[in-house]
């Protein structure tokens, strides 16, 4: 009754009870047992500098002139849009990637604008070069984690990891079924696709590796991989290296399947826009045993959610339709939400 409450006092000082709406997914205000939610919320930095990381740009005196008042509109705004997916009830789940520290994870849910909503924090600071990492949120309600690890990518070659680690956590939910859920952001395309290609099929090996030890262990794990891969569905990381499959094809319980792939043939849908073209960078991909109901929770090959409500939208003057309301538009501020759109996966009981 008090987390119904809350959400409703937010729901009314945000005004997004009129502003939700979710394309190709479930309908709206209509959600699962069980709902996770990913989301790159773009460079949330704090404005104080960190003499091991390259984040000069992020401070009052920097080229972004990244200021405190700044800082806490943009806190705000990653609030605003947690509250809006959610539906009536939070998210259980939350994978989010580009945050900077602790420090910008306790502004939103332990002092800031969520910090009565119960949720707990997984974090640790990783190897990035900028200083940006991954982190999930959970509600301790319907999760319980029994194991977390980090896992530190390193190219080959090289004898020290540059980049984040992606995060795997292993828990119980109110169903007492085990997940297995890892939070990725994979190395980005700087440079160009093809020359940078090298460095996600790192990352998708390292992943596979986990993942690999985990089936080998429990053929019906319920598994959950979450992120912005910076590479799509159909490129060699994801589907030739995690063997990540449609979920059209044949369904086992030890396989993977990318539930973004169906997301490829829709034009005009993504949860990404770069030169006009939108694309789905951030993905869910689940083992076959949770598309074949192997545990009380499920989910169905359409359950993925691209969240794209209109506060998070703007217009797109030089390719024409929609775009990402993103932060900034190079180095100068935009005062928008991020550069990516939020997805959401509904689990239902059986």
């Amino acid at each position: 009754m008090k987390r119904s409450i809350l959400l409703l006092f937010f729901c009314a000082c945000f005004r997004i009870c009129q502003a939700q709406s979710v394309l190709d997914g479930s309908e709206e205000g209509k959600r699962g047992d069980f709902r996770l939610m990913f989301y790159n919320v773009e460079n949330l930095f704090d404005c104080f500098d960190d003499t091991l990381t390259l984040d000069n740009e992020f401070l009052p005196m920097g080229v972004r002139n990244w200021t405190w008042e700044k800082y806490k509109k943009k806190s705000q705004k990653v609030a605003k849009v947690i509250l809006a997916a959610g539906g009536w009830e939070f998210p259980d789940l939350i994978g989010l990637c580009e945050i900077e520290n602790r420090f910008v994870l306790d502004g939103i849910f332990k002092i800031g604008y969520l910090n009565n909503t119960g949720y707990e924090i997984i974090h640790r600071e990783s190897p990035d070069r900028r200083g940006i990492d991954v982190a999930l949120v959970y509600q301790p309600e319907t999760f319980h984690p029994i194991d977390t690890s980090f896992l530190r990518l390193i190219y080959e070659g090289d004898s020290i990891s540059t980049t984040r680690e992606i995060l795997y956590v292993k828990g119980k939910t109110h169903t007492e079924d085990t997940l297995h859920i890892f939070v990725n952001h994979w190395p980005s395309r700087w440079g160009g696709q093809l020359e940078s290609e090298n460095r996600r099929i790192s990352a998708a090996k390292l992943l596979k590796e986990k993942v690999s030890e985990i089936l080998a262990d429990n053929s019906n794990a319920l598994i959950v991989i979450m992120g912005d891969f910076n590479d799509y569905p159909d490129n060699k990381s994801l589907h030739n290296e995690l063997n990540a499959m449609s979920p059209e094809k044949e369904i086992c319980n030890n396989k993977l399947y990318n539930l973004a792939h169906p997301f490829l043939n829709k034009t005009g849908i993504g949860s990404h826009k770069y030169h006009g073209i939108w694309g789905m960078l951030d993905q869910f991909i689940v083992s076959g045993a949770l598309l074949n109901k192997s545990g009380v929770l499920y989910c169905e090959p359409n359950n993925m959610s691209l969240f794209k409500p209109a506060f998070l939208l703007e217009t797109d003057h030089t390719y024409f339709g929609q775009k990402p309301f993103r932060s900034f538009v190079g180095y100068k501020f935009n005062d928008g939400f991020s550069d990516h759109l939020p997805i959401v996966l509904d689990l239902w009981r059986k």
